[in-house]
């Protein structure tokens, strides 16, 4: 008797903003495959990260735990659990094409086949391995693109991490993803039910597109949110010094600028978003690829990233701070003929909420102490509620080098950013302001409000610590 579980494709890319789909609003990208996912799917248009860098968020999005109950609060934290374990004791296919970004970086994980595509700029935190688009660059005779390379440029400060692809474009670490996905459906024998994680690398910096997705960008004009500098005199003591952390330290090819020129703020977004066209390309590629292998008679695809980028915005680089640019996520699932497509669903919801997400699609329970929720009601098209709140965590790593810890606490209408161990902090009423510039922190106004985060947000983390204590031990039976 045939397994009629779906085959799940879970796609993620690394560091892509929830403004770049041309579907949901934003008409200046060219993403006609994300479109088709968002036309034909349910997209979750409020959903938040739990952590604001790579390794943490994506570690709680594997274990379905928050990063102060899974121990991973920086890259290069070693993982201990996820679910895809689960997945795979059930008779699933496990694979990973690209990049998940744990540590070890080729320990299995409850994976088959890893076929790892980790390190688009340097070899990871000081550990050096070599991952298959490594291989494919020496089998060629090729030097990784990176800092080590784009030094030698003379206007390398000038650029904030963007600049032209040196290679052929089928050795851009995006492509080079989506051919071996689309080279691993098409040669490896037919095996169901599959899970499939693919994870582009972009498009996280450095910006370096081939040159035909980059120019379309160059010629237009670009959203980019001013930035004043009573903005930047109002920000928290710690996003201050990061800004000027980030002036100084090379992070990912990029060198920072207190105030960058509009033409460099430009080139930024438009090589970005190059990047991103790069990716849905790429995407639409593996949807073919899985209609012409028969996957798709019986698929969900999964879309979303796992933080986003300021490029600039606020005057900041990058991710680590909690603005709407990192921590709001695009999350899209699609499966035409299973599930009703064409909607939105509007409530909060956390990014690792999708892990009991796809447990549940593949016939499982969620772990009983998971802190993620099953977002299976919404996608079903059932009542479906959200949560009250969504929460983010970020720990002192390499580049967040001026707090020791910092908590977002955020709902529909407000959101709140507090700081370890300091008096200043955020606080952004998101009605009036949504683009976040107008830090009401100190308004004596606003009081009330702070005052009933703070309250809200020490609950959760007490309740948290509580509900969650021993969570682990699910993994291990």
């Amino acid at each position: 008797m045939p397994d009629e579980r779906p085959n799940i494709i879970f796609i993620i890319t690394d560091q892509q903003r929830f403004d770049t789909i041309n579907a949901l609003g934003y008409p200046h990208v060219d993403t006609p495959n994300l479109d088709r996912l968002v036309r034909e799917g349910v997209t979750f248009t409020h959903c938040f990260i739990p952590a604001a860098s790579c390794a943490p968020c994506r570690a709680s999005l594997f274990s379905g735990q928050y990063p102060h109950a899974h121990g991973v609060l920086r890259n290069g934290d070693r993982w201990r659990y996820c679910w895809v374990e689960k997945l795979k004791e059930a008779g699933y296919n496990t694979i990973n094409i690209g990049k998940m970004h744990t540590f070890p970086y080729n320990e299995l994980f409850g994976f088959r086949q890893r076929y790892t595509v980790e390190n688009k700029d340097r070899h990871l935190e000081g550990r050096y391995y070599f991952d298959e688009w490594d291989k494919a660059l020496q089998a060629r005779g090729l030097r990784k693109p990176g800092r080590l390379v784009y030094r030698g440029l003379p206007d390398y400060k000038e650029r904030l991490g963007a600049f032209e692809w040196p290679l052929d474009e089928d050795m851009h670490p995006d492509a080079f993803v989506g051919d071996l996905a689309k080279w691993w459906l098409k040669s490896y024998p037919r095996t169901e039910p599959l899970f499939l994680e693919i994870g582009f690398p972009g498009p996280h910096p450095p910006y370096d597109p081939p040159a035909r997705f980059a120019a379309p960008y160059m010629q237009r004009e670009l959203p980019l949110l001013a930035v004043t500098q009573d903005e930047l005199d109002n920000q928290p003591r710690a996003y201050r010094g990061m800004i000027r952390h980030n002036c100084e330290v090379d992070h990912d090819s990029v060198v920072h600028q207190q105030h960058p020129s509009p033409e460099a703020r430009h080139r930024q977004r438009a090589y970005y978003l190059g990047n991103v066209t790069l990716i849905d390309e790429k995407i639409g590629e593996i949807l073919e690829t899985l209609e012409e292998t028969g996957y798709l008679d019986n698929t969900v695809v999964i879309f979303t990233s796992d933080h986003g980028d300021c490029l600039t915005d606020h005057g900041h680089s990058q991710k680590w701070t909690m603005y709407d640019t990192v921590t709001k996520m695009p999350a899209i699932v699609w499966a035409p003929g299973k599930i009703e497509g064409g909607r939105t669903v509007e409530e909060l919801c956390s990014l690792m909420d999708l892990g009991p997400t796809i447990l549940e699609m593949a016939g499982l329970d969620p772990l009983p102490k998971m802190a993620a929720r099953s977002l299976m009601p919404a996608i079903r098209g059932e009542e479906f509620s959200g949560r009250d709140y969504v929460y983010c965590e970020s720990a002192r790593d390499v580049n967040f080098t001026t707090n020791d810890y910092q908590t977002m606490i955020r709902s529909r209408g407000w959101k709140l950013v507090c700081f370890v161990g300091e008096n200043d902090g955020q606080l952004f009423d998101l009605k009036n302001d949504p683009d976040e510039v107008s830090n009401l922190w100190a308004d004596p106004a606003c009081a009330e409000k702070k005052r009933e985060l703070l309250d809200a947000l020490l609950e959760w983390r007490i309740r948290s610590q509580c509900d969650h204590a021993g969570w682990e031990f699910d993994y291990l039976r």
